[in-house]
Parts: C-alpha cells; sequence; structure tokens
C-alpha cells in the first residue's frame, strides 16, 4: 500500500515559509496498515490553516497602519490648535519634509522593494540570514549616516530651495538639522522592517508610524509653549528612533545579531535607483506646492498641508486594501498566473476607486463643516477654516489620481528587474504641476497650487494605466474591463455629491457633529444605490473582501 499523494498544486497558496513537519512526507516514517487506501483530504482541509496565519497578519498590519494614521492625523489637529497657520508653522513644515520625503523612500517603498527580496532568497534557501546581514548592514548603515550629516550641514541650502520665500528661514533651518536625523532612524527602521517581513513578522514593522506619532503628540503638548514649533521638530526625531527601538527586540529574536567577517548577497544599486526615482517623483508634488507656495501670504503651506492630511484620508483608506492584497498579486506574479494577476488589478483598481470616490464626494461637500469641526480651535481662525476648505474641496479631483498611482506602482515593481517608466510617468505629471502651478498661484494662489497637483496626478495616473496595457510585467486587463469598474463609481459619487449639496441646507441649522453625520449617510447611501443600480460589484466586496473572488 502506497500514501496517496497530495493533488499537484494543493500548496502552491502556501506563504513563501518552510512547510511544517506533518505536511512534509519522509521515507522513514513507517507506513501505518488500514483497510483501504487513505480517503481523499476534504478540498477545504489545507485551507484553513494556510488563511488564518495570513489573515491575522493582514489585520494585525490594517489595525496598526489605521492607528498609526489615526495618531498622525491627531498630531495635525495639534498643530493647528496650538500653533495655526502662521509663517512659523509654514517654516516648521519645511523641515518636516526631511521625514515626509525619506519614509516613503526608505521605510514605505525603496528600501522595502530592494531589501525584502534578498531576506527572502536567504530564508527559503535555508541560508543563514546574518550573514546577508552582515554584508549589508554596515553598507546601508555608513550611507545613512553621510546621508543624514549632510541634510544637517546643507540645511541652509534646502531650505532655500524647498522655499526660498519664507519669513523666517532662520527657524526653519534650525528645525530641519533637528529632523535630520531621521534620515538615520528611517533608513534603519526600514531595514529592520524588510528583514522581519522577509521572516513573515508584520506586527513591529506595522508598528512603526504609531510609534513615530505618539512622541510628536507628546512633544507638542508639552512644549509648545517654552519651545515653540522646535519642540514639534524635538519630537519628530524622537519618533524616528522610537520607530527602531520597537522593531529591535522582534528584529534580535527573529534575525540575530549579524556574524563577523562573513559575506553575503549583494544589494543591486542599480534595482534601487528606479524605485528611488520614482517615490521622489510621487514626492515632488510636495516639493512645488512648498517652493510655490512660499511666495504666497504667511500661513499658505500651513492650509496647504491641513488641507492635504484631511483630503487624502479617503485614499489612504482605500492603499490600505492595496496593502493588504499586495502578497496574493507578488504571488500570482511569481508563478507565472497572469489571470490572476489580471483579476487582482482590476479587483484592486475598482475597490480603491470606489472607496476613495465616495470619500471625495463627502469631502468636495461637506468640505467647510469638517475643517471647522477637526481644526478652527486656538490659533486657527474662522478665514483659515475657508482657506483650508477651498483646497480640500480642489484636492478631491485629483485623489483617484493619487489612489490609481499607489495601485499600479507596485504592479511594476512586482517584476524581477523594476523598471524605469513609473519614474518616467511621475516626471511628466511633476512637470505638469510645476508649470501649472507657477502659472495659477499668482492669480489663484493656493488654489491654483491644488488644482496644478490634480491635474499633474491624473497624467501620471492614465501613463501608468496605459504603460502597463501595452509592456507591464503583467498582460493587463482590456479597457473594457478597466473603464467600466472605474466609471461606475464615478457616477455614483457625481450623483452623491449632488444629493448632499441639495442636503446641505437643510442640515446648516444643526450642530456640525449631527450634520456630518447625517449628511455622510445621505452621501454614503446615494453612492450605494447608484453603485449597485448601475452594476458595481465594489459595494458588497467591501463587506466580504477578497477581490475577484479569489482567496488571499
Amino acid at each position: 500500500m502506497t500514501l496517496a499523494k497530495p493533488p499537484v498544486g494543493r500548496h502552491r497558496d502556501r506563504l513563501p515559509r518552510p512547510r511544517p513537519a506533518h505536511s512534509r512526507p519522509t521515507r522513514s516514517r513507517p507506513l501505518r496498515a488500514a483497510p483501504a487506501p487513505p480517503a481523499k483530504p476534504p478540498a477545504g482541509r489545507h485551507r484553513a490553516p494556510l488563511r488564518r496565519p495570513f489573515l491575522r497578519a493582514v489585520t494585525v498590519t490594517a489595525a496598526l497602519v489605521a492607528l498609526g494614521s489615526a495618531l498622525g492625523f491627531g498630531r495635525d489637529l495639534l498643530l493647528a490648535r496650538f500653533f495655526g497657520a502662521t509663517g512659523s508653522t509654514d517654516a516648521f513644515l519645511v523641515a518636516w519634509t526631511v521625514p515626509e520625503t525619506v519614509a516613503p523612500l526608505l521605510i514605505e517603498g525603496a528600501m522595502a522593494f530592494l531589501l525584502i527580496p534578498v531576506f527572502s532568497r536567504a530564508v527559503e534557501q535555508g541560508g543563514d540570514v546574518r550573514q546577508v546581514v552582515s554584508a549589508t548592514l554596515p553598507r546601508v548603515l555608513t550611507g545613512l549616516v553621510l546621508a543624514a550629516g549632510m541634510t544637517a550641514l546643507e540645511a541652509p541650502l534646502i531650505v532655500e530651495a524647498l522655499a526660498p520665500g519664507l519669513t523666517d528661514p532662520g527657524l526653519a533651518v534650525r528645525c530641519t538639522r533637528i529632523t535630520a536625523v531621521t534620515v538615520l532612524m528611517f533608513g534603519l527602521a526600514g531595514y529592520l522592517s524588510a528583514a522581519l517581513r522577509a521572516h513573515q513578522v508584520f506586527g513591529p514593522p506595522a508598528a512603526v508610524n504609531a510609534a513615530y506619532n505618539v512622541p510628536v503628540i507628546l512633544f507638542i503638548v508639552a512644549l509648545h509653549e517654552p519651545l515653540g514649533v522646535v519642540g514639534a521638530a524635538l519630537g519628530v526625531a524622537c519618533g524616528g528612533a522610537l520607530m527602531v527601538a520597537v522593531q529591535a527586540p522582534a528584529f534580535l529574536r527573529h534575525v540575530g545579531l549579524p556574524h563577523r567577517g562573513t559575506t553575503g548577497a549583494a544589494v543591486s544599486l542599480a534595482a534601487f535607483v528606479p524605485i528611488a526615482a520614482f517615490t521622489l517623483s510621487r514626492q515632488g508634488q510636495v516639493f512645488v506646492e512648498r517652493f510655490v507656495g512660499s511666495s504666497l501670504p504667511p500661513g499658505s503651506i500651513s492650509h496647504l498641508n491641513y488641507a492635504q492630511k484631511i483630503a487624502q484620508v479617503p485614499m489612504t483608506l482605500s492603499l490600505i486594501v492595496a496593502t493588504v492584497t499586495f502578497p496574493a498579486l507578488v504571488r500570482s506574479m511569481s508563478s507565472g498566473d497572469a489571470g490572476a494577476a489580471r483579476r487582482r488589478i482590476t479587483g484592486d483598481l475598482a475597490l480603491t476607486g470606489a472607496i476613495t470616490l465616495s470619500g471625495s464626494a463627502f469631502l468636495a461637500v461637506f468640505a467647510p463643516e469638517i475643517v471647522a469641526l477637526l481644526l478652527q480651535y486656538g490659533a486657527f481662525t474662522e478665514t483659515d477654516t475657508a482657506a483650508t476648505a477651498l483646497i480640500v474641496r480642489v484636492y478631491s479631483l485629483g485623489l483617484l489620481g493619487h489612489t490609481v498611482v499607489g495601485v499600479l506602482g507596485r504592479v511594476f515593481f512586482c517584476a524581477e528587474r523594476p523598471t524605469w517608466y513609473p519614474a518616467a510617468a511621475m516626471a511628466a505629471g511633476l512637470t505638469v504641476t510645476a508649470a501649472l502651478a507657477a502659472v495659477t498661484a499668482p492669480r489663484w494662489g493656493t488654489a491654483g497650487i491644488t488644482a496644478a497637483n490634480a491635474a499633474g496626478i491624473t497624467l501620471a495616473a492614465a501613463m501608468l494605466l496605459a504603460g502597463l496595457r501595452r509592456g507591464g510585467p503583467v498582460p493587463f486587463p482590456p479597457a473594457r474591463a478597466v473603464l467600466p469598474a472605474l466609471a461606475r463609481p464615478a457616477l455614483a459619487a457625481a450623483a452623491a455629491a449632488g444629493a448632499g449639496w441639495l442636503a446641505r441646507p437643510v442640515l446648516a441649522g444643526l450642530p456640525a457633529i449631527v450634520a456630518l453625520t447625517l449628511g455622510a449617510a445621505v452621501v454614503g447611501l446615494v453612492f450605494i444605490v447608484v453603485a449597485t443600480a448601475t452594476g458595481s460589484k465594489e459595494i458588497a466586496k467591501m463587506i466580504g473582501f477578497t477581490p475577484g473572488g479569489e482567496r488571499p
């Protein structure tokens, strides 16, 4: 009698970890006598053990990311409450450009795309990951220390380049030198995150944003009177150190200290550069805003920053979905299953688009009430509320473009050799943003800058869609599948916004929180009804989420 072999492909969806001992047939295992061959395992026998760790990791990651985003939002509310929108906050926000730039470069994007494959190959091949650490960490640390030192030394040049029209450049230079330490800390945090994720450890890496924001909030509350915005800059520096500290115990437990005098896999600079160029081009939208905004009245950069944080909430929520589905996309592309990859991409675009567009409709209608409820306290005046609300409304026009860029950028970088096309698309969009902002800002102020941002990111999103269809790493779904998937929620968002505009005067006399709750109910209900009536399946998928009917 022979043991029944499991069907081919039964373990294809397993996470890339060594198989547990009970699932690994060995020749030394004695055969058990039985009156008949073993019965075929039920179809779902292996699914639950595989799904539970994946879903648990997804749940923990999503919860911690959401917590970090909520704390970040609270941080921005405290900035508005204690400092308002003045030349001082403009100076701090220029300095804050340093951590805002290195975070997507060294934590969320380029570092992860570069190092996770290196660590993962060592894990899968059964090698000692500490040899990889020995080969890569000294070089990474050396580069980070040099970059942080150069940032601090060249702070005056950085401030002059980013915002030549600041009213208090000296304050911006002081804050920039303090925040320069985040280049080192964020880079080291990104390195630890890559190593832990390669070992299927997701909790500590997902907690870094929460760890970062807690000290910033505490320092703002404790030091806003004696130190002003310098206290907030000190909080940013301490937050960067805490991002490393929250991951260090898990790194030592799962990876360990590096070996001495060993060699391992090399880090390819050629693979890093295209990803870094894409990330920096995407962040360039903020550079344009602060450069052009520095020539406008004091407080303009602050208005742009507060509006951006509010307007990006729907996009941030939608991209959590893309983060959750990313492992399934990688598995599909690695196994050569183009059909599954196409379904995943289409499903992600449709679902993230529905989330973003429904939120955009609500923001476009109720922006003044939202800004007043969240920010109009202390130093933040009614005039600041009106200026910020206008920017939020204009920002909402470009949120779908930002979402599409966030979803599709990862697709290009799933390939074995990253391509330069996403960076070229973002560079084209950034060029449009800069040119339009220079033309529109003198006449329309911050609203003109925001409209330029929306136009540039929409162009970049369209170019990524076109590039993926023509020569991307996955044969892209036909336009007849993608365009309706985005057009249906766009139509629903337009209808929902119209209903919101009709309801807004009726709700005007109610308390702000009540009016916004009822307004959200009206916009949300109309969006769901219209989206469902036009044949959109994404609303149902928001409830029981696995796009395309696939398991994660």
